[in-house]
């Protein structure tokens, strides 16, 4: 059984891309196999939280790289099949390598010595007044001394080129609107940070943008909800299918989804 009561920006952003592919994670909660890249992320994000629990002093490109392996050995402890994404241990150490680039990379974009975060990973969640919940994590707030906020998301890929950022701008908006909807102020600057091409893209959102995205997430919602109550879970085919898990389960690919499991509570309607 299953719920429609909350929404994250990965999620809205599933149901853009493919709602099927909505349908399988949200609904139907389909196991996927993990990646090396996503894992990748996992570990370096780790990391990052880790270096700002340390005095300034201690933030150093040296220190982080000696966290590397400490936040691997946790996150393998949670989930121990994850080793199975490595065909050997030389595949391990080029992961290692890679995620040391990555973070000498952010080193190379800011001084974490001289920041001191309100917050890592933030959990913010708000209510819209149709009744559903907006949720999700913030990698950073940053409060400047004249009261400035910065939300800051790192990406450990490259910046896209613009037409292929939608995803990225819309989860930081999403977040930008969560803050405005639980302090009622307006968040200073977005910034998303990607470690793989060693660039950063800042935007400062103005009421127009708050409500040009809550406008857009209950357009989202609304459709999703008439896909729920007709069942019908449109396929969307594009170049990302090549990499979707779900590839074998889709109609799109001539191959045949399970039914729809049995939702018992929809807010909105």
């Amino acid at each position: 059984m299953a719920e429609l009561i909350s929404l994250s920006p990965s999620r809205a952003n599933d149901f853009v891309q493919c709602p099927l592919k909505f349908r399988f994670r949200s609904i139907d909660k389909l196991p996927e196999p993990p990646s090396q890249a996503a894992f990748r992320g996992t570990v370096v994000h780790s990391v990052l939280e880790k270096l700002f629990e340390l005095p300034a002093a201690r933030r150093t490109q040296d220190v982080a790289e000696s966290l590397l392996r400490p936040s691997w050995d946790e996150l393998v402890d949670k989930d121990p099949e994850v080793l199975e994404i490595f065909g050997d241990e030389g595949e391990k150490e080029t992961f290692f390598t890679t995620a040391a680039n990555l973070l000498r990379a952010y080193f190379s974009l800011e001084f974490p010595e001289h920041l001191e975060p309100e917050q890592t990973e933030k959990y913010v969640r708000t209510q819209l007044d149709n009744g559903l919940e907006l949720r999700g994590f913030i990698d950073r707030v940053d409060v400047a001394p004249g009261g400035e906020k910065r939300l800051v998301d790192y990406k450990t890929g490259k910046q896209p080129k613009p037409q292929y950022g939608r995803e990225a701008h819309f989860q930081m908006g999403f977040y930008a609107l969560v803050e405005y909807r639980l302090t009622g102020e307006l968040v200073h600057t977005l910034q998303l940070m990607y470690l793989g091409s060693q660039s950063i893209l800042k935007s400062h959102p103005t009421m127009s943008d708050i409500e040009r995205t809550q406008f857009e997430i209950e357009s989202i919602w609304k459709d999703i909800i008439a896909s729920a109550e007709a069942d019908r879970w449109r396929p969307k085919k594009s170049p990302l299918c090549n990499w979707c898990t779900f590839k074998p389960l889709c109609p799109a690919w001539g191959n045949t989804p399970p039914p729809t499991p049995e939702i018992t509570r929809i807010v909105g309607t």
